[in-house]
């Protein structure tokens, strides 16, 4: 026969055990409830990498000036195209090296000796030279630097100059003519049937 203690004790029993009960489906509850959210969280993690690396992909991140202004008025124009002197002619570098090469300031002075010393741009071009400083000339084209891109390989294919820098010889001041991107490239390989395997381009 139960008396009214036993009755206490399993009351106290089953309300303990009721608790711990709730308390296990409470921690089952926000453990599944934090799984979730983790697994949310990293799926949104993901799409949001994925959407800005596509809209880097396809948006033309070419912010820098497309014809910038340079430290002299060097006219492609009055050299290669009014007196007709081939781009290999400065570009020395071109055909035996991965970078084309900028004539040294002694190049341009030999020349500038004799042909239109008192022009304003050939005394600026004086000036460096009196001063023994580099002309520092603003980049126009360039790759990143996990793009691995031969000047010599090019040339010696048989590719003209403008084919990556456009017409160059009729620009008074040089502009970025060409969107220099990997599908740009890939396309322009494909029409020469030369390599397209990653390693080509990426050394």
């Amino acid at each position: 026969m139960l008396t009214g203690d036993d009755v206490g004790r399993k009351a106290g029993g089953a309300a303990r055990r009721n608790i711990l009960n709730r308390g296990i489906i409470g921690l089952y509850l926000i453990y599944n409830m934090k799984i979730s959210w983790l697994i949310g969280g990293l799926i949104s993690v993901a799409v949001i990498i994925a959407a800005v690396l596509a809209f880097m992909y396809i948006l033309p991140l070419d912010l820098r000036d497309r014809s910038p202004v340079q430290p002299i008025a060097f006219s492609h124009k009055i050299h290669a195209d009014d007196n007709g002197i081939p781009c290999l002619f400065c570009h020395r570098s071109a055909p035996k090296s991965p970078v084309a090469g900028i004539p040294a300031v002694a190049d341009c002075r030999a020349c500038h000796l004799f042909i239109a010393q008192n022009a304003p741009e050939i005394k600026k071009l004086m000036t460096y030279w009196t001063k023994k400083e580099p002309i520092p000339w603003v980049r126009v084209y360039w790759v990143p630097d996990f793009v691995y891109f031969p000047h010599m390989m090019h040339i010696r294919a048989g590719l003209a100059c403008s084919e990556c820098h456009g017409d160059v010889a009729h620009m008074v001041r040089v502009t970025r003519s060409r969107k220099i991107e990997m599908g740009w490239c890939l396309n322009c390989h494909r029409q020469h049937k030369a390599s397209i395997d990653c390693w080509t381009c990426h050394k």
